[in-house]
């Protein structure tokens, strides 16, 4: 398998984040869940989500996408399988 930069696996992996509250995986156990990473790094992915200029409001730990800023959802969307490769989420 291709090593991927940090750079990279940090962006698809706030991007892929944000994607999987898009769909309703949203709370810090259904992150986790859906991809096996560590509390703290789920819970760093959606403090630095921002940074993407992504939107997400935090109600009592359940998250909602408010708007995606820079990123395209559309190529987010189509490019699912590929994020999930790179980062090696199930």
């Amino acid at each position: 398998m291709t090593a991927h930069s940090k750079t990279k696996t940090s962006f698809y992996r706030r991007i892929y984040v944000a994607w999987l509250i898009a769909q309703g995986v949203n709370t810090v156990p259904k992150i986790i869940g859906a991809t096996g990473m560590p509390r703290r790094t789920a819970q760093d992915t959606l403090a630095a989500i921002h940074e993407l200029a992504i939107d997400l409001e935090n109600s009592n730990g359940s998250y909602r996408l408010v708007a995606w800023g820079a990123v395209n959802q559309n190529w987010v969307a189509e490019n699912v399988l590929q994020l999930k490769q790179v980062l090696e989420y199930p």
